[in-house]
């Protein structure tokens, strides 16, 4: 796709330090990930279109017994080829030498230039040695931006893929089934999180991002993180919480009441959202544009608030002037896959993007009325729902990757009632 005159440098995510000496742990660049599989930072990647000794070739660290004496085993270049498909290995110590002769002749080098200043001032570093090669070297002329390449690949997953995904999201419907059998009045959120986190760590995943685990009016705080308050009666509970594996994302939401009892308020305003999403996920089909989930979901949020007196008027009017964004003020879903938020233009030529097979989506509306609301009435202040499901849309239309966790409002409640009684 780059032409057989370019070339392609992708550099590994850095490893990243916390505070003092304790690093962060570590997580490969989705971009690396996807063109190499391979795990380890201190690694840059070139694609060489017409090499003859090979065009994929890996810049890695060499096996060193004193060093993993201390830090483990990496997999060394001779690996790098075996394990991972390189055509060919070479010591990162020995790039400076080696790489700038490579893309000596190339027309265009293709990288994620401002990504990394450090890879920056490398990439630099390479072409001002071309041209100091005897004779001169000839420099490419381009540097042109991956994204627009890589990223569009990057929208349209494979079977392998999916694959994963679903693994992912299987592995994240048992953490949220495990909270939800976990969760009563009286627990602390972050108690909640730590027993989603037990079991993602459990089947061998990580968390896709920290879990959001809101009770209450924290559910209302559209990216809550501190996880730190009790558990009330009568209160519901958000969790937003997704498992990743093999660097591959999942992404779920459920809203339920703490007490296993909803309250008619709360009832009103979670079957308006249900009903919501559903719409949305009607229109995860190939041919239909990525908006058309949000518009639906718009519409029937907009008429649901108009019904329950929340908003005064029609859904039309509602509609029209944006005044369902003061209880729905977020999008209805994003691209999900290596990245949460995953890559890929939402618009092309300024229209709405059309849905094709092997896009993966996330449809996640909610309602959020503000605990301080103006004009509301006191009963409905606090409450705070979202539901979200990971959607992959298929030729026959689509496939939701997360329908193990349970929606409806009369399973969450049968589910909850079988949660054991608290020990102690």
């Amino acid at each position: 796709m780059a032409g057989d005159d370019a070339a392609l440098l992708v550099a590994a995510a850095p490893e990243r330090m916390r505070n003092a000496d304790a690093a962060w742990p570590y997580r490969q660049d989705s971009d690396f990930h996807y063109l190499s599989g391979f795990p380890e930072a201190d690694a840059v990647l070139a694609l060489l279109p017409g090499r003859a000794h090979g065009e994929a070739v890996l810049f890695c660290r060499e096996r060193d017994p004193a060093h993993e004496r201390w830090h483990g085993e990496v997999a060394g270049t001779e690996r790098a080829v075996s394990a991972y498909g390189m055509d060919d290995a070479f010591p990162i110590e020995d790039i400076d030498d080696i790489l700038p002769g490579m893309i000596e002749g190339r027309a265009r080098v293709y990288c994620h230039f401002g990504r990394e200043p450090d890879f920056d001032a490398r990439l630099l570093g390479w072409m001002r040695r071309l041209r100091q090669l005897r004779g001169g070297g000839v420099v490419p002329k381009e540097f042109v931006a991956l994204g627009h390449l890589l990223h569009d690949l990057r929208l349209y997953k494979s079977r392998a893929e999916l694959k994963l995904m679903r693994e992912a999201a299987a592995i994240a419907a048992e953490a949220h089934l495990a909270a939800m059998a976990f969760a009563r009045p009286g627990r602390f959120e972050y108690e909640v999180e730590a027993e989603l986190l037990r079991v993602m760590r459990g089947r061998g995943a990580v968390a896709a991002f920290p879990p959001i685990v809101a009770g209450g009016a924290n559910a209302c705080v559209m990216h809550y993180l501190a996880n730190r308050a009790p558990l009330k009666d009568g209160d519901l509970l958000l969790i937003d919480a997704g498992a990743e594996v093999d660097c591959y994302a999942s992404d779920i939401s459920r809203t339920y009441p703490v007490n296993g009892r909803w309250s008619h308020e709360q009832r009103a305003l979670y079957e308006v959202v249900l009903a919501a999403q559903q719409a949305a996920i009607d229109e995860v089909r190939p041919g239909r544009p990525f908006d058309a989930a949000h518009h639906a979901a718009v519409r029937v949020i907009a008429e649901g608030l108009c019904a329950v007196g929340l908003l005064k008027g029609g859904a039309d009017a509602a509609v029209e002037s944006g005044a369902y964004k003061a209880f729905f003020p977020s999008k209805t879903g994003h691209w999900l896959g290596l990245d949460v938020h995953d890559v890929g233009d939402y618009r092309v030529d300024g229209q709405a993007r059309l849905l094709e097979p092997g896009m993966v989506v996330t449809v996640e509306p909610g309602i959020y009325v503000p605990p301080d609301g103006r004009g509301v009435a006191e009963r409905w202040r606090g409450i705070g729902i979202r539901i979200e499901d990971d959607v992959a849309v298929t030729a026959a239309g689509n496939t939701v990757l997360t329908a193990a966790v349970p929606r409806e409002p009369e399973e969450l409640a049968a589910l909850l009632a079988t949660r054991p009684a608290r020990a102690g």
